[in-house]
């Protein structure tokens, strides 16, 4: 004969002993055979957690002064020797071409060629800087005296169409020199061009990066 109430009695108390039993559990955890407490509260998660660990951004810097303290103070702190010898050896390599350290415009073989094809000739558009002085200093010394400026005049004029020419001529036998070196570089011509023409217009000793190759020096492919 069945009893309901008594079956349901029984189930009840072995539920609560079964609740016990599992809370027992979580309140310990079992790891290589020894019992460790559990930590009292839920593990947060990961978004929260970053959160916490990152707190609020803060503002914007509203002044350049400012941007640059704070990335002052977000470097590592590098002794003043240091800096230097840092300095210095980024100069170096602006000077010598070396890619890790030279300008975006100087960078690539391509404008290594350019610049030992230029560098291998001399050329008269290099005086273009120095005559110019010497065409200004000419026409305000003489400037009340109307011969000399009547010459100096149509003289200059002759020197920069001299110039001119010859640039354009540096500019076709550099690009074609680099089109038959490089046949699949995506350098344009014209950038090609006036890489050089700037290249040959500059004084030697101020040209940046250093000249590698003397004048009359074959000039070879750099790999």
């Amino acid at each position: 004969m069945k009893f309901p109430r008594l079956r349901s009695a029984e189930a009840s108390e072995s539920d609560e002993l079964a609740s016990v039993e599992v809370d027992a559990v979580d309140e310990t955890t079992v790891t290589g055979g020894k019992t460790t407490a559990k930590k009292g509260k839920p593990t947060p998660k990961r978004r929260d957690a970053e959160g916490r660990l990152r707190g609020p951004l803060p503002p914007p810097p509203r002044t350049q002064r400012e941007a640059s303290k704070r990335n002052a103070a977000l470097r590592p702190a590098v002794s003043k020797d240091d800096r230097n010898a840092e300095k210095a050896r980024r100069r170096q390599g602006m000077l010598d071409g070396d890619d890790r350290y030279a300008l975006p415009k100087d960078r690539g073989p391509v404008r290594a060629l350019t610049r030992d094809e230029v560098d291998s000739r001399r050329h008269f558009i290099g005086l273009f800087m120095p005559l110019v002085g010497v065409v200004l200093v000419i026409t305000v010394a003489f400037a009340n005296n109307p011969s000399i400026a009547a010459y100096s005049a149509p003289a200059s004029f002759l020197v920069l169409i001299v110039m001119i020419a010859e640039g354009l001529l540096i500019c076709r036998r550099v690009i074609r020199k680099i089109r038959e070196v490089y046949p699949d570089a995506t350098d344009r011509s014209v950038s090609i061009g006036w890489y050089a023409f700037q290249r040959a217009m500059t004084i030697r000793k101020l040209r940046m990066p250093k000249p590698k190759v003397a004048p009359g020096q074959p000039v070879s492919a750099r790999r």
